[in-house]
């Protein structure tokens, strides 16, 4: 096995729906995929966690931070008055202009590790953001903070969304997006790191999130120009009410479910000498 090039493979979004969590269980216990990102503030995540308890020794489970879907775990006045976590389309300017309240952001933040840890029995082995959201001003410090005030340094990974701009520039899908997100990311490694904890190093993975690109397509894309330590992200699963009601990615994640459950994918990664792995430290 020495010969093989170490990936981790992660599928986010366990626990938005039922269908999503079905699905990541399934790829996991098939050996498709290597980590799953929870959110913890969802309902379905309290339904579903016990699922993971047959691969939870092969699979990383982490939390998939989340401010932009669904409701916060507690009162926050400022940026969920309405009990509803406001879009990402709301969400990031105030973020870029600091205009979020810190201490109601970590509050929250606290929050949603502690229901990953009341329900899993075990701290996070990483953490990272639903679209991102780990990586913005305000909430970036606010997370590597508690963090490290629970004794997670070098416990815990964070996933880091950026990567070299050539490597991205020679992914045309999602190329536009991948920019934006390496842009806003600037500088998260370095304070993660100065902060204790190790990051990926190579990320890919962006998608339409829509059936304008075929799956096996975005996966030949994705595991392409693969950094030192890389990570590439996924959103599989199907598609119940549940997730209809508050997702706009639907009938993608059926196509990429299908695709990871297929000799396809077997082949491609045999093709490319890759192996999935479960933990930064494998890597």
């Amino acid at each position: 096995m020495s010969s093989y090039r170490s990936v981790i493979l992660c599928a986010d979004d366990f626990g938005i729906a039922d269908g999503v969590s079905r699905g990541i269980v399934e790829l996991a216990e098939m050996g498709r995929l290597s980590a799953t990102g929870a959110m913890t503030n969802m309902p379905g995540w309290r339904r579903a966690a016990a699922s993971l308890t047959p691969v939870r020794e092969r699979i990383a489970v982490g939390l998939h931070l989340n401010l932009t879907t669904g409701s916060p775990l507690g009162p926050m006045p400022v940026l969920a008055p309405s009990g509803k976590f406001p879009p990402l389309k709301e969400l990031l300017p105030k973020a870029l202009k600091r205009q979020w309240p810190a201490a109601e952001i970590s509050e929250e933040i606290g929050r949603q590790i502690d229901a990953f840890e009341e329900v899993f029995g075990a701290a996070p082995a990483f953490v990272d953001g639903h679209q991102h959201v780990h990586v913005l001003p305000v909430i970036r410090p606010a997370l590597i903070a508690d963090l490290k005030a629970r004794g997670y340094a070098g416990r815990v990974w964070l996933r880091d969304p950026s990567d070299r701009v050539t490597a991205i520039l020679r992914r045309p899908i999602g190329r536009t997006k991948a920019l934006i997100v390496n842009s806003l990311a600037r500088g998260f490694a370095r304070s993660v790191h100065a902060a204790g904890f190790p990051t990926n190093k190579g990320f890919s993975g962006f998608a339409p999130l829509d059936l304008s690109v075929p799956a096996a397509r975005i996966f030949e894309e994705a595991f392409s120009k693969l950094g030192p330590h890389p990570l590439v992200m996924c959103h599989p699963g199907y598609v119940d009410d549940e997730l209809r009601s508050m997702d706009p990615a639907l009938e993608s994640r059926v196509e990429e479910l299908n695709y990871l459950k297929s000799d396809a994918f077997r082949e491609l990664l045999e093709q490319r000498g890759l192996r999935l792995v479960s933990h930064f430290e494998d890597v």
